[in-house]
């Protein structure tokens, strides 16, 4: 998955909101939880305090029994973190319970304390360096006999208590989190999947393999492949217009210079032989233009592929019957998979022209090789067709100088000189290259890179 596409930017910014939402929703949660449980806790103290003082009461002033445990096993254990002392007001400690041992509780210590409804609330450190949370109450039986009551319980537990939840918490909501991720992934995913199926159609309507968008598509997207469909229908249209209106326009130019090279020929003398030379270059012009403008209207049809081995392997046998008479020997490789993304008869004028001129100037041997390089990231594949001859070869300027429109370097060899400029228009109208380079074999080399289908 790209960082780009519209899934990576859906599923990060889902992903992104739940982290929120869940964390948000995790602090919400502990904290909710921990003030229900310091609740508790205080109201648990608070009811040890009550048992104490109704203990307190039912007991003559001056002459207080020990209440016991209060019905709570640890206020029997030593530095058990719960803890009862009945103090005189400025006095010393008259009982405790036998979790303190010999210590004692004094709350002017406690690092904070407020009080509510005349009970004091602190918290503090006690015996063995426990924290605890403390109530404290003063009761008053008259002048001489004020007592301050305290209860106090091991604030460890409760933090303890509320961090085991805070751990569950953060467990389940990452476990959720994930859950809703992949599943929000997976939606996310199913749903743009018809995206992908437009894009496979698109790719094969490129290589050739379909001729148009096959459904069906969701609702949203079908108006597109409609549209696609419609503006590739309305393309071809275009073309074959283009085709038939370049079609009359030959005719009509042909026709008119035949008959002034025919009133030229029938007349003897300098100015007639000048009249066919010109007609005869203008007639050459016509036609390359008029076929360049008929490929670069269909260079860029949607669908149009070749596939290369059986028309250089055709090439081949016309080219070895036409020199048969030399002994030339011309050698084809071709890559298996090697396709043309273009039409047939441009690929045959490309390398026809490349041959031809190979098998003109080799002196004993021509080689063909196409190799294909496959499409790597947003780069397409590309096909690259080498054409090697052991003949003369060219200079770095005659090889600058032949690609020039209708430049012969040599007139001692039949043509028009138009070949190479042709190859290199047709190379460049379908977005490739012609080069030209030093042989290994010791002649020429011609190399044209095409788009590969």
């Amino acid at each position: 998955m790209r960082v780009n596409s519209l899934a990576f930017r859906l599923i990060a910014g889902a992903s992104l909101w739940s982290a929120i939402a869940l964390v948000v929703a995790g602090v919400i949660l502990t904290s909710l939880y921990r003030d229900t449980v310091e609740r508790a806790f205080d109201e648990r103290l608070s009811v040890y305090l009550k048992t104490l003082v109704g203990n307190l009461a039912t007991q003559a002033p001056g002459q207080l029994g020990d209440p016991g445990n209060l019905g709570e096993q640890r206020f029997e254990l030593i530095y058990s973190g719960w803890y009862w002392q009945i103090r005189q007001v400025n006095g010393p400690v008259l009982l405790a319970s036998r979790s303190l041992s010999t210590d004692t509780l004094d709350i002017a210590n406690a690092t904070s304390r407020n009080s509510v409804d005349g009970v004091e609330q602190a918290t503090m450190e006690g015996p063995d360096k426990q924290q605890l949370r403390v109530l404290q109450r003063t009761i008053t039986f008259d002048v001489d006999h004020r007592y301050d009551v305290v209860i106090a319980g091991n604030a460890s537990e409760l933090r303890e208590e509320i961090a085991d939840f805070r751990t569950s918490v953060a467990l389940t909501l990452a476990v959720f989190g994930i859950g809703l991720v992949a599943s929000t992934a997976f939606q996310i995913r199913w749903g743009l999947r018809p995206l992908e199926k437009v894009r496979r159609g698109l790719a094969a309507l490129r290589s050739g393999k379909e001729q148009g968008l096959d459904g069906p598509f969701p609702a949203e997207i079908e108006p597109l492949a409609k549209e696609l469909n419609a503006l590739m229908a309305s393309n071809q249209q275009i073309i074959e217009r283009a085709r038939t209106h370049v079609g009359n326009l030959a005719h009509a130019l042909k026709t008119p210079l035949s008959v002034i090279t025919n009133e030229a020929r029938s007349d003897q003398g300098g100015l007639s032989a000048k009249v066919c030379e010109q007609a005869e270059i203008m007639r050459m012009q016509i036609n390359h233009h008029l076929d360049r403008a008929r490929i670069a209207a269909r260079s860029q049809v949607i669908g149009a592929v070749t596939e290369v081995e059986p028309v250089l392997a055709r090439l081949v046998r016309a080219m070895r019957r036409i020199h048969e008479d030399r002994g030339l020997t011309i050698d084809l490789r071709t890559a298996p998979d090697a396709r043309f993304r273009g039409e047939q008869q441009d690929l045959e004028e490309m390398v026809g022209n490349l041959v031809d001129n190979a098998c003109k100037w080799a002196a004993s041997k021509v080689a063909i090789e196409v190799a294909y390089i496959p499409a790597a990231g947003d780069i397409d594949g590309s096909l690259v067709i080498r054409v090697d001859d052991d003949g003369p070869g060219l200079t770095e300027a005659e090889r600058l100088e032949a690609t020039r429109r209708g430049k012969r370097l040599d007139e001692s060899k039949p043509g028009s000189g138009l070949g190479l400029s042709i190859v290199t228009d047709l190379a460049s109208l379908y977005e490739g290259a012609f080069e030209m380079d030093r042989s290994p074999l010791g002649g020429l080399r011609a190399e044209v890179r095409l788009p590969a289908a």
